[in-house]
């Protein structure tokens, strides 16, 4: 894993943020956001590291109820109340987690930043971007929906997976657990690396070995119901990014949200699934960094505000 200081931060409301940067202070920011239940080390060191070298002040950063940020003090809910978008009266949204992703941006300074969110991150980022447009330099939204009924759905075969499975009660178990889920829904058009789940899921359990925000979190997405509607007032330059083999958002939520936001484009990755494999890697910094120099004169205001 990559070595950068980690640092915490008061995003606002009672949430504090860890996050990490790399690149030089004085480039344009891009902010990483990570999607359900994983922490920011998520974002492959390849991708991170390539962004920077190519120009970019880069910060990725654990959500609130993973990692070393801020977990919620109720109990996680079950199943059932799940889908109903939580039972709790502090139960939060998506809406909420994208202000935490606004008070990160206050914190580091950051008047406006490119957004680069992958499953609940990108639907984190499309909320930032529709409510906050002024914040948002560009928008790329990876492997992700809109939160429209039948939209971007989960194979049977991966619902079946996530119904059956059994928390962790060890490091070696919630290793082999993500080694089993990955195999499923990732990229089946590159080669696994099975190393890097195991080194990921290590590092995870190490930072944090409780599962219980990933119930809330799941809870806050089922809350939002479809953001349809309000994507469609999105004015900010967008891409939508998604694999053709991907098992846990359905190829038809990538090209559901590019439908949804005005003007946006939608580039499919064949054989990528619900990852980011080492293969796709230069192919995604390009679609990245392109998509952001679209914005030049955007890009030559933010480095001057650093």
């Amino acid at each position: 894993m990559a070595q950068a200081k980690q640092s915490v931060v008061d995003v606002g409301r009672g949430i504090r943020l860890c996050y990490e940067q790399f690149g030089d202070p004085g480039d344009p920011p891009v902010v990483l956001i990570a999607g359900l239940g994983q922490q920011l080390h998520s974002w492959p060191d390849g991708l991170v590291t390539g962004l920077a070298d190519r120009g970019y002040r880069v910060t990725r950063f654990d959500n609130r109820d993973v990692g070393r940020s801020t977990h919620m003090p109720f109990p996680p809910p079950g199943p059932l109340a799940i889908l109903r978008g939580g039972s709790h009266a502090d139960q939060y949204h998506l809406g909420d987690m994208a202000r935490d992703t606004v008070g990160l941006l206050d914190a580091l300074g950051h008047d406006r930043a490119h957004l680069v969110g992958v499953s609940m991150g990108g639907m984190i980022a499309q909320t930032v971007t529709a409510r906050h447009p002024g914040r948002v330099a560009t928008l790329t939204s990876i492997m992700s929906n809109t939160g429209a009924p039948r939209i971007g759905r989960p194979a049977p075969s991966t619902w079946w997976r996530m119904a059956t499975a059994k928390p962790p009660r060890s490091r070696a178990e919630a290793m082999d657990a993500d080694v089993k889920m990955f195999r499923h829904i990732g990229s089946h058009g590159y080669p696994f690396d099975e190393a890097w789940v195991r080194e990921k899921s290590g590092v995870a359990w190490n930072r944090d070995p409780r599962p219980t925000g990933v119930a809330r979190q799941l809870a806050g997405i089922f809350a939002s119901g479809d953001r349809t509607v309000e994507l469609g007032q999105i004015d900010v330059p967008t891409l939508v990014i998604h694999g053709d083999r991907d098992r846990m958002v359905n190829p038809s939520g990538g090209a559901a949200t590019a439908r949804a936001i005005p003007g946006a484009r939608l580039e499919t990755i064949a054989g990528m699934g619900h990852d980011l494999p080492a293969g796709a890697w230069d192919g995604l910094l390009d679609l990245i960094t392109r998509h952001a120099a679209s914005t030049r004169v955007i890009d030559t205001e933010l480095k001057e505000q650093q």
